[in-house]
């Protein structure tokens, strides 16, 4: 689409939503920090994308201090329930986690976390970071076409209450209507006025334990007053003279890092942008990194998990050779263990139902925030009285009792979200970058990486190149910018190339802020969202 490159020298923000974004920018120029932007963004995002992402949901940042070089992780995923066993699920009659509804929801963790984050590092006060997403929420905002068809995409699964709220009329609200959530806005009020204890502590997380054990789900109050946020140390690598940072599992960060590892043991670069080689390397190599994933990853205060044995140099490179230069592989181990793809803990289809933000302020402090409900509109449960949509993070466990993500009490489910950080060096900020996408997340961000630091991309130039997005057996999407000779290649040597038309969400929404040697900042925001950046 050719968007220009947002540049400036003394603050930038970029986030999934104009609106979000001019909130952020605000806050920069009135003397805030970089944590005070990012919540209030957070705030705004949990309003005006109501199927992404919300105060039902999780959140996840990385933080870069400009005074002192340090660099901290925040794990706000939630927990199971106290009830969450696998007997529960099979006295409830599931042979499975369901993908969406009471048994799909996990304790939400993103309000501590906006608390908790501001707490440590924030000028502000949450009353202050969450005002105008509560004038959002009491006096609407514009619906886009895109919301608009997202809605009606996700209408089949949500509960009445959903329903009467985002499909009144049994269609979604009109493109420039006022979209209102009058629930919500008290809701968030009193989150502001008592911070996270009025979400965790008080009437609010009575009324939403009480509805989904009317519901049939294993959450209850006491679930919710126990909630913690996690500050935790960053998993690192070294990729393009970066050094890359991402967080640990629960999350799946563990996979990039070893995506990237693992190619470095070809020359890419030599091989040439998005060629056919190029593009079959990555894909094969993605295939080892998530079996490992899929075989491993899970809440590590539940399962010792082999973490420096999967990070291990040596070890990467002998994965590196499994792939065929000629075809394409459908059966995949991990440390040696067989991993059926099918039971892929983050293999859907999902158009990014997640939203990322970054924000770099004057004093060189820099966040890289994720936060997300999972599927669209999450485990489809509006709490009418609260106005929350529940996320559906949950269905992520497995009722598998050899696998270390299975489903148990207080436990962390896996998780797709991964926000990313890369540094210099001597330890000076590089760049922070993310994406929606579950499992397209760690794709999309090796191809960017590889386009900006391997090909000499701009930031914009490096998001906009078309991507490719693996699936857990032969099928890859591509999106229609690659030619068509480079496709039928691929599918000789037995990839199933699927061409997806236009700019969309099955690739992720990928957004990034770049410290430029000069010491200008630049923002790119994708097009394949409404994504917005500015900067000054």
């Amino acid at each position: 689409m050719n968007r220009p490159d947002v540049r400036g020298v003394n603050g930038a923000v970029v986030s999934d939503h104009p609106l979000a974004t001019a909130a952020g920018y605000t806050v920069l120029k009135n003397g805030g920090n970089a944590v005070d932007a990012a919540i209030t963004m957070a705030g705004i995002l949990a309003v005006v994308r109501p199927h992404m992402n919300g105060v039902g949901g999780d959140a996840f940042g990385i933080f870069y201090d400009g005074e002192t070089g340090e660099v901290i992780g925040m794990n706000g995923s939630g927990r199971a329930g106290s009830l969450a066993t696998p007997e529960f699920f099979e006295v409830a009659g599931q042979d499975e986690i369901p993908s969406s509804g009471p048994l799909s929801v996990s304790v939400p963790g993103a309000v501590a976390a906006w608390d908790d984050a501001l707490s440590r590092f924030g000028t502000i006060s949450l009353s202050e970071a969450l005002a105008p997403a509560i004038q959002y929420a009491r006096e609407g905002f514009p619906v886009s076409t895109r919301l608009a068809s997202d809605i009606a995409g996700a209408s089949e699964h949500l509960n009445e209450p959903a329903k009467a709220l985002y499909l009144p009329a049994s269609q979604p609200a009109d493109v420039g209507s006022l979209l209102k959530n009058a629930a919500l806005a008290e809701t968030l009020e009193t989150i502001a006025k008592d911070g996270k204890d009025g979400f965790y502590r008080g009437a609010v997380a009575n009324q939403i334990a009480d509805f989904l054990e009317g519901q049939g789900g294993y959450l209850r109050n006491a679930d919710f007053r126990d909630h913690q946020t996690t500050w935790v140390t960053p998993l690192e690598g070294n990729y393009l003279d970066r050094r890359v940072l991402v967080l640990p599992p629960n999350t799946q960060g563990i996979a990039q890092l070893q995506l990237m590892e693992m190619a470095k043991s070809y020359d890419l670069e030599e091989m040439g942008h998005n060629s056919q080689a190029y593009l079959h390397t990555l894909i094969e190599l993605k295939k080892l990194a998530f079996a490992d994933r899929d075989r491993w990853v899970a809440d590590p205060s539940f399962e010792k998990l082999p973490l420096s044995e999967l990070l291990a140099p040596d070890y990467l490179r002998f994965r590196s050779t499994l792939i065929e230069s000629v075809a394409a592989e459908n059966v995949l181990s991990g440390m040696g263990t067989e991993s059926d793809a099918s039971d892929s803990p983050g293999d859907t289809d999902d158009g990014g139902d997640t939203v990322y933000l970054t924000v770099v302020d004057q004093w060189g402090n820099a966040v890289s925030w994720i936060q997300s409900l999972f599927g669209s509109f999450g485990s489809g449960l509006l709490e009418p009285e609260t106005g929350v949509v529940l996320q559906n993070r949950g269905a992520l466990f497995t009722l598998d009792r050899s696998h270390p993500n299975v489903v148990a009490p207080g436990k962390r489910p896996y998780h797709t979200l991964t926000p990313t950080m890369g540094l210099n060096p001597d330890g000076s900020f590089s760049f922070a970058l993310g994406t929606p996408g579950g499992d397209s997340q760690v794709q999309s961000l090796v191809q960017i990486l590889n386009n900006l630091f391997m090909f000499g991309m701009t930031p914009q130039e490096a998001i906009e190149a078309p991507r490719f997005r693996s699936y857990q057996d032969l099928r890859v999407a591509f999106e229609d910018r690659f030619p068509a000779d480079i496709l039928q290649g691929l599918a000789d040597q037995g990839h199933l190339p699927n061409v997806v038309n236009g700019w969309t969400a099955t690739f992720g929404g990928a957004q990034m802020i770049l410290l430029e040697g000069s010491g200008t900042l630049t923002a790119a925001a994708d097009p394949r969202r409404e994504a917005y950046a500015l900067a000054y």
